[in-house]
């Protein structure tokens, strides 16, 4: 017999289950070829060249009792000194190896921040729409997730309503920018009014409020988008940061925390984190991927290609009637559906072979993601369908009406 809160995080998930076992379903009858994914954010460009290359020299020099053994939880500190000096040479800050814990990826992160700071029944606020597992981590530490909308037309945060939501019980606000599933980067601007929110109702309730930053997305950013650095704008902030987009390695499960010098109470807070990690079962950050990312610091994907497909994709869903904010990072779009149930028009889309994820799984009802991680070619293909899909949407309509 599973446990209570294992019985609702399992029922939560049956949404991505579900999609995963549509799409193999379908695939099997009209071949893969002929099934469009659009749920899944699984990068599908390759890695730099340089990673493997890496991985090869690592193995091949380096000891194999240094390459595959243990070290300090918060990972090895001449990776995590290299990561350090090239976060300063970016961004114009001071940190060094002690500001650094090696993740087993963001979500990693997220989970040793959050079990460092929660007690039981603390709130940590996000913005909806957001990406559905904070719930769950959240939960992992019997806190409360409160959700908080984010601005109509732009998706930028709302401050008014984040302020209002701020309680003597808040403990954490997590953004997510570039943002998944809407692909808005937040401007200075939100971060700025942000910080000062937060710094204002850190003195009315004298009480820390934190702010966590995931960003798996920064370096998928467009048409010279800048995303801020959030360690500049708020001292009692936190990075979580992944390579699993910015070089095509999800699998990998690398990542780090970098830890704001100026937070409150900092050695308590990153000794914190340093036994989390071990506690939580991580232990540490890959060892071997340690070892490659200090290599290839400053190695990215090719963001052009994302490109191509947003722009192939997104302006054929606006030809189409669609309404939808243009992203300016990641991958994702998330157009307001045809109709008003967006469970209702995902069903519809399968059809037509589309897969797509329902905006209710982000907290925004009303509205679908589309993850365009998928072959240029692909999508052209889809183009149809999608064409398709409107036409069956905009009859519905007018029968109704």
């Amino acid at each position: 017999m599973i446990s209570e809160k294992m019985k609702e995080l399992v029922k939560n998930s049956s949404t991505i289950r579900a999609m995963f076992e549509e799409g193999k379903r379908l695939s099997a009858i009209y071949g893969e070829e002929n099934v469009f994914d659009y749920s899944l954010g699984n990068p599908n460009v390759e890695p730099p060249e340089t990673i493997r290359k890496a991985i090869s020299d690592i193995l091949q020099e380096e000891s194999p009792n240094y390459v595959h053994g243990y070290m300090n939880n918060s990972g090895y500190e001449d990776v995590r000194e290299e990561i350090a000096k090239y976060i300063n040479k970016k961004n114009g800050v001071n940190l060094n190896f002690g500001n650094i814990i090696m993740t087993c990826g963001a979500a990693g992160g997220l989970n040793i921040i959050l079990k460092t700071i929660l007690n039981p029944e603390d709130e940590v606020i996000t913005f909806a729409p957001f990406f559905g597992e904070y719930a769950n981590y959240v939960k992992n530490f019997d806190g409360k997730l409160v959700i908080v909308e984010s601005e109509e037309k732009t998706f930028q945060p709302n401050i008014d309503a984040l302020e209002k939501g701020i309680t003597s019980k808040t403990k954490a606000i997590i953004i997510n920018s570039p943002n998944n599933p809407t692909g808005v980067v937040y401007t200075e601007e939100s971060i700025k009014r942000m910080a000062e929110t937060l710094e204002k109702k850190q003195k009315e309730y004298g009480t820390r409020i934190f702010l966590i930053s995931d960003e798996p997305y920064k370096e998928i950013a467009y048409d010279g988008v800048k995303v801020p650095f959030i360690l500049n704008y708020y001292k009692n902030s936190f990075i979580g940061y992944s390579y699993s987009k910015s070089l095509s390695l999800p699998g990998e499960r690398i990542g780090y925390i970098a830890v704001n010098p100026e937070v409150d109470d900092f050695k308590d807070v990153v000794s914190s984190l340093n036994v989390a990690n071990r506690i939580l079962g991580f232990v540490n950050a890959p060892s071997l991927f340690q070892r490659v990312i200090a290599k290839t610091l400053g190695a990215e994907v090719d963001v052009n290609i994302y490109k191509k497909n947003r722009d192939l994709l997104y302006n054929h869903l606006i030809s189409l009637g669609f309404e939808c904010v243009k992203p300016e990072g990641a991958f994702y779009l998330f157009p307001k559906a045809l109709i008003e149930n967006d469970k209702k028009f995902v069903e519809i889309g399968k059809k037509y072979n589309l897969l797509m994820v329902p905006g209710t799984s982000f907290g925004r009802p009303g509205y679908v993601r589309l993850s365009y991680c998928i072959s240029y070619e692909k999508i052209v293909k889809s183009l149809d369908s999608f064409t398709k899909l409107a036409k069956e949407c905009n009859e519905i309509i007018n029968k109704n009406q």
